[in-house]
């Protein structure tokens, strides 16, 4: 399947690491789950330089959905849970070390001096108002922000936070408000062993939401 023009535009601007196959993914699955009406907002945790959260953001709102992005929008916080593998210490020691590389020989997010303004700067150039009502983009640590960021329901969750801690506290906070038949779509899982742990003690724990295996593994919501 290819890219629709938005996708391609994001990568050809160099916005996300998402694949191919990952951003096909997430804007259907997206798409269907507006198609059939499920209420509440549309969310990402782990924005980086934006250019998923723009593709949610247009399809959120052209539905008349709420867009919200979490993110600390600056160096990412580091992988703390005996749950995370060596891959993912060994990758935060990278970055903290300063020798991550960006995209396609850009500097790394992690480093610039204001990625908040960045993003922002970004939804503008693609169309998008970051009003604070509509489309709002939240700045902290996810414990920090979300308990008041104000989403009383969730169709749709794009969780990209890499590491055991956070991946497990956005299941369990965002499960909470998640409609029936709402998605909570999970980047890392296949990558970091903390995102995949934290994933299969969820399903393991919560018979009412289905786990549907992929590049970026759904869980959906099933049964009130």
């Amino acid at each position: 399947m290819s890219l629709s023009a938005d996708a391609r535009r994001i990568r050809d601007e160099r916005l996300t690491y998402l694949t191919p196959d990952k951003l096909n993914r997430l804007e259907g699955t997206l798409r269907e789950t507006l198609r059939l009406d499920v209420p509440g907002d549309v969310l990402e945790f782990g924005v980086a330089l934006g250019g998923s959260a723009v593709l949610l953001a247009k399809q959120a709102t052209a539905a008349g959905h709420r867009f919200a992005g979490f993110d600390v929008f600056a160096m990412i916080p580091p992988p703390t849970s005996e749950k995370d593998d060596a891959k993912s210490k060994q990758r935060y020691e990278t970055i903290a070390a300063g020798e991550s590389k960006g995209i396609g020989g850009d500097s790394y997010y992690g480093y610039r001096d204001d990625l908040y303004a960045d993003v922002i700067a970004t939804f503008e150039r693609h169309g998008l108002a970051v009003d604070g009502q509509q489309i709002a983009l939240v700045k902290g640590l996810f414990e920090d922000t979300w308990p008041t960021a104000g989403s009383k329901s969730v169709a749709f969750a794009h969780i990209d936070c890499d590491w055991y801690d956070p991946v497990k506290f956005c299941l369990e906070s965002v499960a909470e408000r998640l409609s029936t038949g709402g998605v909570m779509m999970l980047d890392d899982y296949n990558d970091y062993g903390g995102c995949k742990t934290a994933t299969d003690e969820f399903i393991a724990a919560n018979p009412g939401f289905r786990f549907e295996p992929g590049v970026n593994p759904i869980i959906r919501k099933v049964v009130n």
